[in-house]
C-alpha cells in the first residue's frame, strides 16, 4: 500500500506511547487524541522527508462512543469476538502526517460485518494468535478475512491507515 508510494519506506513503532484516548467525546475525536499522542512521541530530530503516525479502534457496538481497543489476552480476544460475532461495527483509524515541520491529521471510519462465527472458528482466530496487536481483536487482511466483509468505506482505513492520509501522501509523491 504505502510501499507503492517510495522508493523507500521504513515503518517502525514507537515504544512508550499510551494507547489510551486523552479526549472524551465521539470516536473520531479520540482516535484523533490518541494518534496526536504518537505523534508528540516522535524525535525532534528523526531525519526522514517524511512521517506517518496511524492508530485504528473499533466503536463498541453495544455503547455509543465507546470503544474496543487491543486486547490484553486471549480471553480478551475471545470475549471482543464473541461481541463483534454476527453484528456490524465500525472501524476508525487517524493518521498524522509530518510534511515540512506540519503536522496534518486524518480520521475516517469503514463499517464492517462479521459473519455469526462457529465455536470452532472463534477457537480458531483465538488460538492462532491473529488478534495480538490488532483493535478489535482480528485483521480483515488475516484469518478474519474469511468472516468478515467490508459493508462502507476503504479496507486501507479498517487495515490502519485512512484513505485521504493515501491519498495525500500520493500528493506529496
Amino acid at each position: 500500500m504505502v510501499e507503492g508510494l517510495f522508493s523507500s519506506v521504513r515503518c517502525e513503532g514507537i515504544d512508550g506511547v499510551d494507547e489510551t484516548p486523552t479526549v472524551r467525546g465521539s470516536i473520531a475525536d479520540q482516535v484523533t487524541s490518541i494518534c496526536k499522542q504518537k505523534a508528540a512521541a516522535v524525535p525532534q530530530n528523526h531525519g526522514y522527508d517524511v512521517v506517518m503516525v496511524c492508530d485504528t479502534v473499533l466503536a463498541d457496538p453495544d455503547e455509543v462512543d465507546g470503544l474496543l481497543g487491543k486486547p490484553r489476552d486471549a480471553i480478551h480476544a475471545a470475549t471482543m469476538l464473541h461481541r463483534l460475532s454476527g453484528r456490524r461495527h465500525q472501524v476508525w483509524s487517524a493518521a498524522g502526517i509530518l510534511l515540512h515541520g506540519q503536522w496534518q491529521f486524518f480520521v475516517e471510519h469503514a463499517v464492517v460485518e462479521i459473519e455469526a462465527l462457529s465455536d470452532e472458528a472463534l477457537v480458531e482466530l483465538v488460538m492462532n494468535e491473529s488478534w495480538k496487536g490488532k483493535a478489535g481483536g482480528y485483521d480483515l487482511a488475516g484469518p478474519m478475512g474469511a468472516y468478515a466483509s467490508l459493508i462502507d468505506g476503504s479496507e486501507s482505513t479498517v487495515l490502519g491507515i485512512p484513505q485521504s492520509a493515501l491519498d495525500a501522501l500520493e500528493l506529496f509523491q
